[in-house]
């Protein structure tokens, strides 16, 4: 591997979601560290990458990456004058790119070899065949103390049990019951005066403003963006909800968390991380609950209770 100190390096990743960035973002880490500067990175908008490395020391710039502007990426990658690339896919659309950009050195995942792969795996032991040594999947989002400090006084943010609760999803199958969050969040507020900052976006809202008529001491934070809820949830202890953006988010701040895992892989989605605990549904285990599971009724809700309290404690 290429080490100069002169040369540029840009990492790609495809994945779309806040989660899947959270999840592949040591790699980077771990790539800027050996080659002794930070990269670019070129991520779709959707992965909140401008904000998440706002104030990252391991990144240099943030290239959007849109499905549909193939030749204007390539002329923005070309007058950088990348001297590698690292693409985390097997997207023959983005070697091409990458090779039509003029990078001499490209690495990749093998073509064709998305199915049945563990994501947060897959691109561990991606990065751990360019370097060429082991490497710790789990990662940090690097934030400005100060506004972190202005959360905490803003939404009088103090030491006790400060909950962000993950109560949405990328969809419905892996939402476990609205009715069941409330009972919980209930039950969590009579043993432990709590507050809980409910994440979601303005398409939750319904389900959001269910949660807060039933539930004291709530916050939504429905109507901010990512760069205003980042400094929210670093000022928060413990995560509580369903397998989405915000879990991840969650364990790259240094909560503790526990994932309510429904109808997504945990092997994937949550081993990559040690803060992560799980629920998963009765009669499963870590390797048999996956996107076909569909399995948002069939959660113990008095595990779920245990589990959190346990996680509070």
């Amino acid at each position: 591997m290429n080490r100069e100190k002169n040369n540029t390096f840009l990492a790609i990743f495809r994945p779309p979601g806040l989660g899947d960035l959270q999840i592949i973002l040591s790699n980077i880490h771990h790539i800027s560290k050996e080659v002794g500067r930070p990269l670019t990175v070129l991520a779709q908008r959707t992965t909140g990458a401008k904000t998440v490395f706002k104030h990252d020391p391991h990144i240099n710039e943030v290239l959007d990456l849109e499905k549909k502007d193939f030749f204007n990426i390539i002329n923005k990658i070309k007058s950088r004058k990348f001297a590698q690339c690292y693409i985390y896919s097997s997207s023959i659309r983005l070697w091409l790119i990458a090779k039509l950009a003029g990078i001499p050195k490209i690495y990749h995942y093998p073509f064709f070899s998305k199915k049945g792969k563990n994501f947060y795996k897959t691109a561990q032991e991606f990065t751990e065949g360019i370097l060429q040594k082991k490497t710790n999947s789990a990662s940090k989002i690097y934030w400005d103390k100060e506004s972190i400090e202005k959360a905490k006084k803003y939404y009088d943010i103090k030491d006790g049990v400060n909950i962000v609760c993950g109560v949405a999803a990328s969809g419905p199958t892996k939402i476990y019951p609205t009715e069941n969050y409330i009972k919980l969040f209930q039950e969590i507020n009579s043993r432990f005066p709590s507050k809980f900052f409910l994440f979601g976006g303005k398409k939750d809202e319904a389900l959001i403003e269910k949660i807060m008529s039933s539930v004291p001491n709530c916050v939504s934070l429905s109507k901010l963006d990512l760069e205003k809820i980042i400094p929210i949830i670093a000022a928060c202890k413990f995560y509580i909800g369903n397998d989405s953006g915000p879990l991840h988010i969650s364990a790259n701040l240094g909560l503790k968390c526990l994932g309510v895992f429904v109808d997504s892989p945990p092997s994937a989605y949550a081993n990559w991380h040690s803060s992560i605990r799980v629920v998963l549904p009765v009669g499963e285990n870590l390797e048999s609950t996956g996107h076909n599971t569909r399995g948002k009724d069939s959660v113990s809700y008095s595990e779920l209770l245990e589990k959190s309290i346990e996680l509070i404690s």
